[in-house]
């Protein structure tokens, strides 16, 4: 099971869990649903398409079925000045690929070492990207859509990443 010791969780929660099952349904790909943490209107919307898609009971509600449907929701590793992890060149391969036509700078070359020039580039990303340019990549900036269908940082990265 790809999300073990899930609560049932519905709309009006917010939380852990519902971060979690809002990063696996982006996964599944619904890029409509944002990872904010709280199960509103849209996160709603999201486990029901899902629910439909996979067969299952269609209530919004998710419980032990959907979440052994629904893929890995487990977050990627928060990225920062300073890493020194295999994630970050995969991270930097990605953002290099994409400078050229995404309007950001390059962070230089796939090192591997998280340093000025990969914070640059990743604020340059979170600006075209429209979510807080702060340099950290967490939540938000590995859920930025990329113009390829249906891909986001996070699934060009590599969601082998995604920890439990």
């Amino acid at each position: 099971m790809s999300n073990p010791g899930q609560p049932e969780i519905k709309q009006g929660d917010k939380g852990t869990a519902v971060l979690r099952a809002q990063r696996a349904l982006r996964r599944t790909p619904d890029l409509s649903v944002d990872v904010d943490g709280d199960f509103g209107p849209d996160t709603e919307a999201g486990v029901k398409r899902f629910q439909e898609s996979a067969g299952l009971t269609v209530d919004g509600i998710v419980g032990n079925e959907t979440w052994e449907a629904l893929p890995n929701g487990g977050p990627m590793p928060l990225l920062k000045s300073g890493a020194k992890e295999d994630v970050v060149r995969d991270l930097q391969g990605v953002l290099a690929a994409g400078a050229d036509s995404g309007d950001w700078p390059s962070p230089g070359e796939a090192d591997g070492e998280f340093g000025a020039d990969t914070e640059k580039s990743v604020k340059g990303f979170q600006k075209w990207g429209e979510v807080d340019a702060d340099g950290i990549v967490g939540d938000k900036t590995w859920a930025v859509p990329l113009r390829a269908a249906n891909s986001t940082l996070e699934t060009a990265v590599g969601l082998d990443w995604a920890e439990d």
